[in-house]
């Protein structure tokens, strides 16, 4: 399954967040497969997308940062399994 990770550096955490990323790439843990990180310019945020059939990664990888980020993590469809979906729905 794929998820969206929205991360928020917290306040005054600015220069140890950028500090550890720097330094260890952020990686996810075993299980999960970081498809993409992407930053704002300009800005304290972020997001990842993550594939894994083990959510607890994301909780492991959330709790890893914890101390220097605010999280939010949704689950997330295609457009190929949303319309599989739509179409039993719709019956399209």
């Amino acid at each position: 399954m794929l998820y969206v990770m929205e991360w928020k550096i917290k306040d005054g955490c600015m220069e140890k967040a950028v500090g550890r990323f720097l330094s260890t790439g952020a990686p996810m843990p075993e299980g999960s497969t970081l498809l993409g990180r992407y930053h704002a310019p300009g800005s304290v945020n972020g997001w990842l997308i993550v594939e894994t059939d083990d959510p607890t990664t994301l909780y492991h990888h959330a709790s890893e940062w914890g101390e220097l980020l605010s999280w939010n993590t949704t689950p997330v469809l295609s457009d190929e399994q949303a319309g599989v979906t739509a179409s039993k729905v719709w019956k399209q």
